[in-house]
């Protein structure tokens, strides 16, 4: 037969199948998720300025990170799923600064309309 190859078809993109964790894995994410839950309020009452949203996002964004390592078995996937979730992030992450950038653009406008408006009554 022409064409035809004696070897076996070369199968290494496909599916590897289910992945199993062990309980043990499952449970020290879960109490890594539930420590950092109180690290996270008892972060939130000190006045540190700006300091604190960073605090907070750097916790969530650790707990995002440790759902989508363990909980969702990225880990243990190809690298090609992290590349979609990498990318998938950096457009939300764009998406939100653009916002941002725009609400700051003309914040000062709505607070001198709100200040024109205080002052002339209703």
């Amino acid at each position: 037969m022409i064409g035809h190859s004696t070897q076996a078809p070369d199968r290494s993109h496909e599916a590897r199948g289910p992945h199993v964790l062990p309980s043990s894995v499952l449970l020290r994410t879960a109490v890594a998720l539930i420590a950092l839950t109180p690290l996270t309020v008892a972060t939130s009452p000190p006045d540190l300025g700006t300091f604190n949203l960073v605090v907070a996002l750097a916790i969530a964004c650790l707990k995002a990170s440790v759902v989508a390592l363990f909980f969702m078995h990225l880990k243990y996937e190809n690298r090609f799923q992290l590349v979609v979730l990498a990318a998938s992030l950096l457009f939300a992450v764009l998406l939100v600064s653009f916002v941002v950038f725009d609400t700051t653009q003309y914040q000062p406008d709505l607070r001198a309309q709100e200040t024109q408006f205080r002052a002339n009554g209703p």
